[in-house]
């Protein structure tokens, strides 16, 4: 159970701790203030949500949270795709914040009914947070995917663009019937039914049209430490400082 549980908290925490990094970007570069502040916001609670994980994951054996985040290489990460992508104009941050946010705020939902008390709890505490992403996500999809024949387009661009590499999030690990059989995590095939209904849900509303799903071909491999080429000279950035000294005290 503990390399299942493990594995589980990996692409969690991966996945937070880098995209946490790409909102960062937005600061000081949002097309308004308010998201300006949004994504910086929104940035800050993923990499502590990250710092949370990878404490849990700490306490199972692995190494302290900043040797894990700062000194492992892009193979040795577990987070998925859509993450790790540039963050190219503001439609198609916006349109990953969505994708990714629903997914998230659904796995966490159902983590409040893990078998594993330490991440129960942790989800419990997380929810909040992520409710607050989805209302920001879900408010500006419904504007801009229903304004002007520009705004509309661009979106609609990025959603295709985005598409496959959201059904990435939901690649399984190797041994995710182990996650399901002791009740620690429902499975990604569950959450995927649900975060589908969430996202066809949120897009009716709007002059945007969901890809066929069955016709697209997901970009995995992310989970397995397959990643493009966007995510070594990330890591290289956000661990610059830290490579300097790292048994510097902040």
């Amino acid at each position: 159970m503990t390399l299942a549980l493990k594995e589980l908290l990996y692409k969690m925490a991966d996945d937070q701790l880098i995209l946490g990094h790409r909102n960062s970007e937005w600061t000081g570069m949002g097309p308004l203030l308010e998201e300006d502040i949004a994504f910086s916001s929104m940035a800050q609670d993923k990499i502590g949500q990250s710092l949370a994980l990878y404490t849990i994951l700490q306490a199972l054996g692995e190494q302290d949270p900043d040797t894990v985040a700062f000194t492992r290489n892009a193979n040795q990460f577990h987070n998925c795709q859509l993450v790790e992508l540039p963050n190219q104009e503001y439609d198609f941050s916006l349109i990953r914040h969505f994708l990714f946010d629903t997914a998230e705020a659904l796995r966490f939902e159902m983590l409040t009914n893990s078998s594993y008390e330490p991440l129960a709890q942790l989800a419990k505490k997380i929810r909040g947070e992520l409710r607050y992403h989805t209302l920001h996500a879900n408010t500006w999809i419904k504007q801009l995917g229903s304004a002007t024949p520009e705004s509309t387009e661009r979106l609609q661009k990025s959603l295709d663009y985005a598409m496959p590499f959201a059904l990435g999030i939901f690649e399984p690990s190797p041994n995710e019937q182990e996650l399901i059989t002791t009740g620690i995590f429902e499975g990604e095939v569950a959450l995927q039914k649900k975060w589908l209904a969430k996202v066809e849900s949120v897009i009716s509303q709007t002059k945007l049209t969901l890809p066929d799903l069955k016709s697209i071909k997901p970009e995995l491999g992310g989970r397995k430490g397959i990643h493009t080429d966007h995510l070594q000279p990330l890591l290289d950035e956000m661990s610059e400082v830290f490579k300097i000294d790292p048994t510097a005290e902040w």
